[in-house]
């Protein structure tokens, strides 16, 4: 399988597993996980044909592990906009976690912190150099710090997922630094 076409099968699961289920008919359980075989035919129903090699091979090289696979069903493993609940415990975060985001985002983010927007929680990344990657997606990135540790000791949450994509309901503006 070329790197376009991986890209491709990549981003068209991305779409329809974490924003868009209804649109090529298939129905997310309560936890994000569709029957691979009920996907597959959703994508050959709706002109996008994938084989389970090409799905295999997606799931395996994808850089960022945006998916998991367990008993013949697969589901994103963050950044859902759909109701889904993934089922993660509360875990310890370490001291710092970064935030990628763009130059034109700082303003907003000085006065309201770090919000969810669409998807149901803040993404935040273990390492400096995957925060960057993050923010480089929408132009120059801009790598804030998030005082994880101190907000874990003042109450807020947090989860951490299946690729480690640190997950919390959002990032108060006094937690967060310009580094």
């Amino acid at each position: 399988m070329d790197a376009q076409r991986t890209v491709k099968v990549s981003k068209y699961l991305s779409k329809h597993l974490r924003h868009q289920p209804d649109r090529i008919g298939i129905s997310l359980d309560a936890h994000g996980w569709v029957s691979i075989e009920e996907l597959l035919r959703a994508c050959a129903r709706h002109g996008f044909a994938v084989s389970r090699s090409e799905l295999d091979h997606v799931v395996a090289a994808n850089d960022k592990q945006r998916f998991a696979v367990a008993d013949d069903r697969i589901r994103a493993n963050q950044g859902h906009t759909v109701a889904v609940d993934l089922d993660l415990a509360p875990a310890e975060p370490p001291a710092y976690l970064y935030h990628g985001t763009v130059a034109r985002a700082l303003d907003a983010i000085r006065n309201e912190g770090l919000r969810p927007m669409a998807r149901h929680h803040v993404h935040l990344s273990r390492d400096r150099e995957t925060a960057t990657r993050v923010g480089a997606r929408r132009g120059a990135p801009v790598v804030l710090s998030v005082d994880a540790g101190a907000m874990h000791r003042a109450g807020h949450l947090f989860h951490v997922t299946a690729n480690g994509v640190w997950l919390t309901d959002a990032v108060p503006p006094g937690f967060l630094r310009l580094r």
